[in-house]
């Protein structure tokens, strides 16, 4: 079996080593966070990215955070820690599970106020590490229901990164491609190169060489052409926040993906914990969308490819209306549409255990 990669990690001595992302594939980085300022500036800058990784990562910054505290009473504790939280809150906008972490560290502070401060902090360790614990479970749980989509034989196409690095380990959408080939279905991967930052050529190909999985890298621009020839079996994708209806944010390009999937009668699944869901939205015309630095576009690996100064428009995300979705695979299951009632009903079932 395939050792792990260790995306994120909680060291005993109360430090968060995350792989650095923007060193891959050339260089395998491990980065030292020692407060929460270096777990923000890890998340804004992509060294650690992927929707569950940094809500993962955002819970743990909060924990990290709050160690370095000097209040003496808990008014004072969570008045500082909110602050930690604001800080972290403002480094990327689109990803509900960057969210959901700080939420859930936030939420326990609060349950637990009756506690002396050492007893506070150290249970927000606890609940840092066990996110981290559930998130692999969760990501397994996924891959194992979503593999039974994939028949033996088929090329599956994947847009971005969501295998091990988009996550604490195994993967979201590449999780249930590893899946049916750990199942012994023989499988192959196109893989989109997705620009503008190129997680797939970077990050998703560095991941199936390590897996074993054939696969195939191509540009964004060559998978209509893949479809017409009846060499896509299935598009797998991550997402980064789910509205209740079935919308669904993700990596620009998806949508496109979405379309040319319909088009050409090619399934289309996406594959996020119910973590991604955000059920104080109705559409995804309420998710707001990240706007990226222009350098992003204008040059690659720091060589500029566009005239100085010309004008850009970057979107990190787009979304993808519910009626394009085939499947949404989550670690409680495969929804098919029409999904606003089954989400609904999974989340209220989520809340309730």
């Amino acid at each position: 079996m395939t050792p792990e990669i260790q995306t994120i990690v909680w060291l005993p001595e109360g430090i968060v080593r995350l792989l650095d992302q923007t060193r891959l594939p050339g260089e395998e980085v491990y980065i030292d966070c020692r407060d929460a300022e270096d777990v923000a500036e890890a998340i804004r800058n992509l060294r650690i990215r992927g929707a569950p990784a940094i809500g993962v990562a955002a819970g743990m910054g909060l924990s990290l955070g709050a160690q370095t505290l000097q209040a003496t009473d808990v008014t004072s504790f969570l008045h500082e820690l909110r602050t930690i939280k604001d800080l972290l809150a403002q480094t990327r906008p689109t990803a509900r599970n960057l969210f959901w972490g700080l939420e859930r560290i936030w939420t326990v502070a609060e349950k637990h106020r009756d506690l002396s401060i050492p007893a506070l902090k150290q249970r927000l360790v606890e609940e840092a590490v066990k996110m981290h614990q559930e998130d692999l479970a969760c990501n397994r749980a996924m891959g194992g229901h979503g593999q039974t989509l994939i028949k033996n034989g088929d090329t599956i196409l994947t847009h971005c990164n969501t295998g091990a690095l988009a996550t604490v380990g195994y993967g979201t959408g590449l999780g249930v491609v590893r899946a049916a080939w750990e199942h012994g279905k023989h499988i192959q991967v196109l893989v989109d190169e997705t620009r503008p930052v190129l997680q797939g050529a970077r990050l998703t190909a560095w991941e199936l060489v390590r897996l074993g999985i054939p696969s195939r890298l191509i540009t964004d621009s060559m998978a209509g052409d893949f479809m017409r020839r009846g060499e896509v079996q299935a598009v797998i994708v991550g997402a980064d926040r789910i509205a209740l209806n079935g919308d669904v944010a993700n990596k620009i390009g998806t949508y496109t993906l979405a379309v040319l999937c319909r088009h050409h009668n090619v399934p289309f699944y996406v594959a996020a914990p119910l973590s991604t869901v955000d059920p104080a939205l109705s559409t995804g015309d309420q998710i707001p969308i990240e706007e990226r630095p222009p350098e992003e576009i204008t040059s690659i690996a720091g060589v500029s490819i566009a005239p100085q100064g010309f004008p850009v428009a970057n979107p990190a995300f787009d979304v993808t209306p519910a009626g394009l979705v085939s499947a949404i695979i989550t670690e409680r299951g495969i929804l098919h549409p029409p999904f606003a009632e089954a989400i609904q009903a999974l989340c209220r079932s989520a809340h309730s255990s």
